[in-house]
């Protein structure tokens, strides 16, 4: 993974929230995230409710434009409508909930095919049919199920559904909004091993936006952190998981259910004390000062930088070294 697919700098989404009579406040959803997605990796966001994961992954696709902030696609600046276009044909979206994602009046083709209707991805008619079918065998649909309606499938189903949507212009970068937690915990294991095996056939690069832990250190590559709109840490999965270095994460680790009863006795669960700012009302300087028990007050006025620590791990923390 030596490739960039997509670069993003200084990304900042602000949405105007109304404060009175003709005033508006900025809340920051995400405030100044930077980093790189490699071409073939999994890289997986995670953060608390509200954190301003799903905000990074819809204006990373354009859903919302970026307040400021740029985007870079195999070293493009997406700066033109031409551009623009081109990029999202290339591009796609998994979203979280397979209930309200899917039109109820259409049926799964007319579903899985309106990617390729929007962007003239057919000449025939019998072309469609044939590409809508093909997608359906790629996520294990049967091609009786193609005159059917989404409300006739069970959650599992209708996320292969959206998953095939996503595949039909031959994306090469894919946004998963948390596309498991909505779902059992047996579906899970087979949606995520389905993303997998599509990741290696289509050379598919992913970012992974979830809660669970343990689903996202099993399929993804490295792991980035959020908090309070800000990137906080970012490694490889397992580093992460084995060797958290800011206070945030380790909260998160220690968070994580273990299979091993004895083993879940025996961790020492961190729990977190302090109130959590407001987006509307955030700290000048780090987020979670409020909330870390190693906060000095360098920390309640400016924000630490996202540094590497040590190869391929970077924390934006004043105090990396007391925090371990």
């Amino acid at each position: 993974m030596t490739e960039k697919l997509l670069e993003i700098r200084d990304l900042k989404q602000y949405f105007p929230i109304s404060s009175g009579f003709f005033r508006t406040k900025p809340l920051k959803a995400v405030d100044g995230i930077s980093l790189s997605i490699y071409q073939g990796e999994t890289l997986g966001l995670v953060g608390e409710s509200g954190c301003g994961k799903t905000t990074v992954g819809r204006t990373l696709l354009y859903l919302y434009p970026p307040t400021s902030g740029q985007i870079l696609f195999h070293g493009r600046l997406l700066d033109s409508k031409k551009a623009l276009e081109h990029y999202r044909r290339r591009t796609a979206m998994v979203f979280q909930d397979p209930y309200s994602s899917l039109n109820p009046r259409m049926t799964v083709s007319d579903l899985i095919a309106e990617p390729l209707d929007i962007h003239h991805l057919y000449s025939s008619r019998k072309q469609r049919q044939e590409k809508v079918l093909g997608l359906m065998d790629k996520v294990g649909l049967n091609p009786e199920h193609a005159s059917r309606y989404a409300h006739q499938f069970s959650g599992g189903q209708r996320q292969r559904i959206g998953i095939a949507r996503a595949l039909a212009t031959e994306p090469e970068f894919i946004v998963c909004d948390e596309p498991v937690s909505a779902l059992d915990v047996s579906i899970q294991a087979q949606v995520v091993n389905m993303f997998r095996r599509l990741q290696e056939e289509m050379g598919l690069t992913y970012l992974f936006i979830a809660h669970d832990l343990l689903v996202v250190r099993h399929i993804c590559d490295r792991i980035a952190v959020m908090y309070l709109g800000k990137l906080v840490e970012l490694a490889d999965a397992d580093e992460l998981y084995h060797h958290p270095l800011h206070p945030y994460s380790k909260c998160l680790i220690s968070a994580v259910l273990l299979p091993d009863p004895v083993a879940a006795r025996s961790s020492d669960r961190i729990i977190l004390s302090g109130d959590i700012p407001s987006p509307l009302d955030a700290p000048p300087g780090c987020p979670f000062c409020t909330r870390c028990p190693y906060a000095t007050e360098i920390c309640t006025v400016k924000m630490p930088e996202l540094l590497e620590v040590s190869t391929g791990h970077f924390a934006a923390c004043h105090h990396v070294d007391k925090a371990n």
